[in-house]
């Protein structure tokens, strides 16, 4: 008990005598610093009294896939800036290789009995991941919104950027340029948000025989960009920046310049894609409007509103720079 009280104490900035009289629910403490208390607790992990459960606490689970991928500390910072500013305090969880799951970060959550979760990037994207964890939730009530683009039997408001329309402007940006023989670097085929990425590349027709699917990660990028360097392609879209990165890595490491011989397009114009070399022309999600989105239609789940299950889609916006140029002769 005297450990938890010092570190509660550490936490807020108030002496441990205010802390045990917020615990033992005695007066003589002011509303904001019991909440700011009782918050504290929650952080920390320490169980609220029962007498001072009640129904949530002011706690919302931010689930996020990894911290590497510039985007995703990118989208925490927005939505942890919103929540704060509605009087929550968010609760990173990032999925480990081999360690902690999203399922295990669900029932961590259920047990502190945040008000609601957010999660970015998540297992929902992928038809063939297992998603027992999100039907807990809706099971449980519990608020919840998903960005990006999950598979259609998850009943939960969604916010996304539209995968169709930044394929549609990086595809159409290549063939102004000049470039016939375009290909893809895509996620893993089950990954929702690639595969609307297809649709509109097939569609609007591009060749099947130059899209590879592999891993999010510069590694996966690299090898994948690899095989269509050998097929003659001359531009390149893809899903993410650092799949695009990974590419540009391919690209040189076969003897060929960018954007000399090969032209690559990113996506989400992560943090720095303006100062690497060459600068990169990417698809720009927009970040701040889709988290603030997010906690909007997180919170007023939370206020008991009626939210429809629907999709919001948000446009993405060509960012050109230096990685594109006209097709060479």
């Amino acid at each position: 008990m005297t450990r938890r009280l010092a570190e509660v104490a550490k936490k807020v900035g108030v002496s441990e005598a205010t802390v045990s009289r917020v615990l033992n629910g005695k007066p003589g403490v002011s509303d904001a610093t019991r909440e700011a208390v009782l918050t504290a607790l929650d952080v920390l992990g320490y169980e609220r009294p029962t007498q001072l459960r009640g129904d949530r606490a002011r706690l919302v689970g931010l689930v996020l896939p990894e911290l590497q991928n510039p985007i995703f500390p990118a989208f925490a910072e927005v939505v942890g800036g919103a929540l704060a500013q509605q009087g929550f305090t968010s609760v990173l969880c990032t999925r480990t290789v081999g360690g902690v799951s999203e399922a295990d970060y669900v029932d961590l959550l259920l047990q502190q009995q945040v008000s609601g979760v957010v999660f970015a990037g998540g297992l929902y994207a992928q038809a063939d991941a297992a998603h027992g964890h999100y039907e807990l939730l809706h099971e449980r009530k519990l608020p919840t919104v998903l960005v990006n683009a999950a598979v259609r039997h998850l009943d939960f408001p969604q916010v996304s950027c539209d995968d169709a329309v930044a394929a549609e402007m990086a595809v159409a940006h290549l063939r102004a340029l000049g470039h016939e023989r375009v290909g893809m670097v895509l996620g893993p085929k089950d990954h929702m948000p690639s595969r609307r990425k297809l649709e509109t590349f097939l569609a609007a027709g591009g060749d099947a025989e130059l899209v590879e699917h592999t891993m999010f990660s510069l590694e996966g990028g690299h090898a994948a960009a690899a095989r269509l360097v050998r097929r003659g392609v001359t531009g390149v879209v893809c899903a993410s920046d650092l799949l695009a990165l990974g590419t540009v890595r391919a690209a040189r490491r076969a003897g060929l310049s960018v954007p000399g011989d090969i032209s690559v397009i990113g996506f989400d114009d992560s943090a720095l894609m303006n100062c690497t070399e060459p600068p990169l022309t990417t698809v720009r999600q927009p970040i701040d409007a889709m988290g603030r989105a997010a906690v909007d239609l997180l919170v007023a789940q939370i206020d008991k509103a009626v939210v429809p299950a629907d999709e919001l889609l948000f446009e993405p916006e060509l960012v050109v720079r230096a990685s594109t140029a006209r097709c060479p002769a």
